[in-house]
């Protein structure tokens, strides 16, 4: 494990400049005001923490994907709507600086008191930021007597403000929000309480092979949804219509069914579908079973005899795993398998069940039908870097934080 912030105790803290990354990557409406604050309001506590621990709270983050400076990319509007929240958990100013390096940032930074707060500008301006360059990375090191990171999305990527920065400033400690998203999703894959059932979803087998390899050597049962279930079926000899597909992953499909049957692993597809011709709202649909697919047709959500198999089948489980969508749940007509799956998921955390919402499209759907993160166990905040760790992959943003101090056992 890392060594969190809450290890290194609010005292380590008082006085010392911390630079934090977070991610901050939310959206915006189009006149610039921040249309989801979920991500800012995750990195609170951490942020809380500090404050309380009398430190000078330096704050970095990316914005999009900006071709240099931009001011549609801008971190001040995150900046104005980060004062409204910390405003109701404390004292303290926040400050925007209006560069990430150099004398806008350091200015900025020589006007914290303790538990004051300063956001620098986007990291993104600067190509040397997704670069990895180690003076940019040492750039930023200088802003700060210790590293903490708490963005778990941006932890699959090695760049200067997520790895860089570490190799010239220590301690590299994790905040609360990582130390959250590891304990969940390591816990999960490597210790569930069984019976453990994933949900596997979105379009293409190819995103999901690694997710699927691992998964099928600690999963009791494996559901597939979302258009990759049309390769599983075409790879058993079905006709499957218009559906996506992608014909060079057939052997994948049959491989890994084979190897679920070896390992005693019950692999489920779909047994019907909701189909039409376009994907649009009132285009006209049919409900097929999966071997009567028409030829002109496509697969675009399941069907109410597979979403009432899913639902019996979880509802013996003790740790669900969810990642992507069953269906085009952004399509009105396409969705009702995907929250049918969200309500029961609901219903099933509120009994005991470990719920773990794998981030990407599963976050954007729980959105879609309004439902709290707090109606499951866990929601990740990471697409791409969830997605990685449920590969088994080591994050490059975590593996360089340092490693908690082994307990030393009592003396008898």
């Amino acid at each position: 494990m890392k060594k969190t912030i809450v290890q290194a105790g609010k005292d380590f803290f008082q006085g010392k400049r911390v630079l934090m990354r977070v991610d901050f990557n939310v959206p915006q409406n189009e006149d610039g005001s921040i249309s989801d604050d979920t991500r800012i309001k995750a990195a609170l506590p951490t942020i809380d923490f500090l404050r309380q621990a009398e430190a000078k709270v330096i704050l970095m983050s990316h914005l999009g994907r900006p071709k240099g400076k931009s001011e549609k990319w801008t971190l001040k509007p995150v900046a104005k709507r980060l004062t409204e929240l910390l405003a109701k958990t404390g004292s303290g100013k926040v400050i925007f600086a209006e560069d990430c390096t150099g004398e806008p940032a350091v200015t900025a930074i020589s006007q914290l008191n303790a538990g004051d707060v300063c956001l620098l500008e986007n990291l993104r301006f600067y190509a040397e930021e997704e670069k990895n360059d180690p003076q940019f990375a040492k750039k930023l090191a200088e802003l700060g007597d210790v590293y903490v990171d708490d963005a778990f999305g941006t932890s699959h990527r090695a760049h200067a403000s997520t790895e860089g920065v570490t190799h010239f400033l220590r301690p590299a400690l994790a905040g609360m929000l990582l130390e959250r998203e590891i304990k969940m999703l390591s816990e999960t894959l490597n210790n569930p309480s069984r019976p453990f059932a994933t949900i596997v979803g979105g379009a293409k087998v190819s995103s999901k092979m690694g997710v699927l390899d691992h998964l099928l050597t600690r999963a009791d049962v494996i559901i597939i949804g979302g258009a990759m279930v049309f390769s599983f079926l075409k790879a058993r000899g079905l006709e499957i219509g218009k559906s996506l597909v992608e014909d060079d992953q057939l052997d994948y499909c049959r491989k890994l069914e084979a190897k679920a049957k070896a390992k005693g692993v019950s692999l489920v597809l779909p047994v019907d579908f909701i189909c039409a011709r376009e994907i649009k709202p009132d285009a006209e649909k049919i409900c097929v079973k999966a071997n009567e697919i028409p030829a002109d047709m496509m697969g675009l959500d399941l069907g109410p005899e597979s979403m009432s198999e899913i639902l019996s089948l979880l509802k013996n489980c003790k740790t669900i795993l969810w990642n992507g969508p069953l269906g085009v749940f952004e399509v009105s007509g396409f969705e009702k398998g995907t929250y049918a799956l969200i309500d029961e998921l609901v219903k099933l955390t509120g009994s005991g069940v470990k719920t773990i919402v794998g981030g990407g499209d599963s976050v954007s759907a729980l959105k879609a039908k309004n439902i709290p993160d707090s109606d499951m166990t866990h929601v990740s905040t990471g697409g791409g870097a969830s997605l990685e760790f449920l590969e088994g992959i080591e994050l490059p943003g975590i593996a360089c934080l340092d490693e908690a101090e082994a307990k030393t056992p009592a003396a008898c």
